[in-house]
């Protein structure tokens, strides 16, 4: 194992030349980030979750009940012990034979099956509810952090000229104040990583588990090798838009359709700007040239350069999908539904599909259509997750 380590951690691929990792050893007269220190990050991440537990259960959802949020959850379809069995130990997503044979086993319409298995699957679906203190969380952990490191950054002389981000380096003392950043911003990040299994899935929850990883692998290997000022930098940065996304969600959940739209489109615009425009002209301007220019090849320097414009590959993606809901809101006047909705709504194909038979009993119809403007959009990471 030792072995393995050593291989991994070589330092002619991590460290510019004639630096090795005893130079950066931490000293009395000066601290230097250290790879264990990154252990603190699972307890921490830990901590982190149980918070938000605890947020979520005393302050989001007496919010939530304040402010009319829909407790209760899709519209449950009506007790058919025959289509649950299908739906149980066959499959959610019956293909046209199987429809066929379920509407003369039951007497119902194709339509109307289909109808039933819609509701079925919404009704796993979350709460409005649910879907507003996740918001909330998210909403309050954005703008304590984007605030911390706006704080932090304003007295930084690399904010104002990302040169001096490579000035010194990698002899650069490691401040207390961004310790804490950078340790509290992976904590948060590792966090995510385990709660996407039960927090609320989107579409994109593939894309938005590899930008988790991508922001995990960055912050982890830019705080080892000491590469924590633009780190610093990248963070700060991702964070701000997830702060208006959130706030947009959380009013949609209020139904305060007026305000949703008027987030979002400021969503979308500080997405674009920050992620289409500061981030390829202002980080990675420095990451691949300014860098290059103050110490010259070492293979890590690439390894960080494709991971950052995997990120930005990642941005151009969102960005096309915010464009689309943006230009839908200009021009009908509100933010159309959301393309990564967890509620299913009427499918166009289901509207083909000729009424033949009646139910044997009632069936209503389907009251749970997909969310409306920016019911959940690109989440985490966006954020930046929102990284």
């Amino acid at each position: 194992m030792a072995g393995i380590l050593a291989w991994f951690w070589n330092e002619r691929f991590w460290l510019p030349h004639n630096v090795t990792w005893a130079d950066l050893q931490s000293t009395e007269e000066a601290a230097f980030p250290q790879a264990e220190d990154l252990y603190l990050a699972f307890p921490l991440a830990f901590c982190i979750f149980m918070i938000r537990l605890l947020f979520e259960r005393f302050i989001a959802k007496p919010c939530a009940l304040g402010l009319k949020v829909q407790a209760n959850g899709p519209q449950k379809a009506q007790p058919n012990a025959i289509l649950e069995k299908v739906f149980t130990a066959i499959t959610k997503h019956p293909d046209e034979k199987r429809l066929e044979g379920l509407s003369k086993q039951l007497d119902w319409d194709v339509r109307s099956i289909q109808r039933w298995f819609r509701q079925r699957r919404n009704q796993e679906k979350p709460s409005t509810l649910r879907k507003f203190c996740e918001s909330m969380w998210r909403f309050t952990f954005y703008l304590y952090i984007f605030t911390y490191g706006v704080r932090f950054l304003k007295k930084t002389p690399w904010l104002w000229n990302t040169r001096q981000c490579w000035s010194g380096y990698p002899y650069q003392p490691l401040m207390p104040d961004l310790h804490y950043y950078y340790i509290v911003e992976l904590s948060f990040y590792w966090s995510l990583m385990f709660s996407q299994f039960i927090d609320v899935k989107r579409k994109d929850f593939g894309i938005m588990f590899t930008h988790h990883i991508v922001t995990v692998t960055l912050i982890t290997f830019s705080y080892v090798t000491n590469l924590t000022r633009v780190g610093t930098l990248i963070l700060c940065l991702h964070d701000a838009a997830d702060i208006v996304l959130e706030a947009a969600k959380m009013a949609n959940y209020c139904k305060c359709q007026k305000l949703s739209d008027l987030l979002f489109l400021t969503f979308a615009v500080v997405f674009i700007v920050s992620r289409l425009g500061i981030y390829p002209l202002w980080i990675l301007n420095t990451t691949l040239f300014e860098l290059y220019e103050a110490l010259g090849n070492f293979p890590a320097l690439w390894v960080f350069n494709v991971l950052l414009m995997i990120l930005q590959i990642l941005h151009c993606f969102w960005s096309y999908l915010i464009i689309k809901a943006a230009y839908k809101a200009i021009s009908k006047g509100k933010v159309a539904k959301d393309a990564r909705s967890d509620v299913e709504s009427s499918s166009d194909e289901e509207e083909t599909v000729p009424r033949s038979k009646a139910p044997h009993s009632t069936v209503t119809t389907n009251g749970t259509s997909g969310a409306n403007g920016t019911n959940g959009y690109l989440t985490g990471a966006t954020s930046s997750e929102e990284h």
